[in-house]
This record gives C-alpha cells, structure tokens and sequence, in this order.
C-alpha cells in the first residue's frame, strides 16, 4: 500500500511539473510573455533585432485589447543649445481591465531614443514612456513626434515634443 502511494504521488508530481512547463512554453501564462523579452523598467532602451521587434510587435497585437490614457501628450523643452541631450517622461496610465503591454515606441528620427517598460502595466496602474532627444547637428525649432504601439484600443498613441536648438 505505501509503494502505492509512492508512486500515485511521484507520478502525479511529475505531471504537475510537465503541465506547468507547457504552459510556460506555449505562451498561456501571464508570465510566458514577460520572460519571453525579459524585466525591466524604463530606463532600459530595448534593441531587439528587427525580428524580435515585428515578432514582439505581432505578440502583442494578439493581447486582449485595454485603453491607456497619456496626460499632456505634447511636451514643449523650450531653447537649448545644439549638440544637448534632454529627456522628457510621459505618464502612461492603463485605464483598462486587461493588462497594457507596449510593444515599441517609434521615433520620427534618429536623434530622439526611446525608453519605455517591457513588463506589462497592470490596469489602474502606471508606467513610463521616456524620449531623449540628441540635437547634435540641428538647428532651430524642432518638432518630433514619436507613436506608443501597444494592445490598446487606441493605439498607436501619438506623443511629441518641440524644442527651439540655438545653433553653437
């Protein structure tokens, strides 16, 4: 009787653990997509390849859809000189029920990079979506604009910035 049980209990362990694997594997689990591109918080840029980018870009698009809300999308720096780097956080808030996951942030160009978290936001909670701006070689008033690309209804989400770069 108690080898038995042994072994009811041993086999019932083992396909507990090749369940929870298969889950994990296959993407059902709230956790698969987050392991899948790692943790972290927004002040890590996220350079994939262009391939894990539009794979990262298709992941999400399959998520059940929720809202986010951006308050003051347009962010004015004022005069700098050429050749600053400045930064400006938006607040990013899930006004959803499902969890917000942004999949990228595209930039108008090459002189403003983008931070912004690849866990997700959980609903009622918040995040943050930073733009640094390089104006090495600019001049003048600049407007950039950069879209917010996540599993909302109202995505892609435009956000910007202008600034006025006095030339050296």
């Amino acid at each position: 009787m108690n080898e038995t049980i042994k072994t009811i209990t041993l086999t019932v362990l083992t396909l507990s653990l090749f369940a929870i694997a298969i889950v994990e594997l296959s993407g059902v689990s709230s956790t698969a997509f987050i392991n899948k591109y790692g943790k972290g918080g927004t002040d890590h840029a996220i350079n994939l390849s262009k391939d894990d980018q539009s794979k990262r870009d298709e992941d999400v698009k399959k998520l059940p859809k929720t809202t986010m809300d951006v308050l003051d999308t347009k962010f004015n720096f004022g005069h700098m000189k050429e050749g600053d780097k400045v930064r400006h956080t938006w607040i990013v808030k899930n006004t959803g029920s499902e969890p917000l996951m942004i999949a990228n942030v595209q930039t108008s160009c090459g002189c403003t990079a983008p931070f912004y978290p690849k866990e997700p936001i959980l609903p009622g909670k918040e995040g943050e979506v930073t733009l640094e701006f390089n104006s090495a070689g600019k001049g003048g008033h600049v407007q950039k604009n950069a879209l917010i690309i996540a599993n909302s209804d109202n995505a892609p989400f435009s956000i910007g910035f202008d600034a006025d770069v006095d030339k050296k």
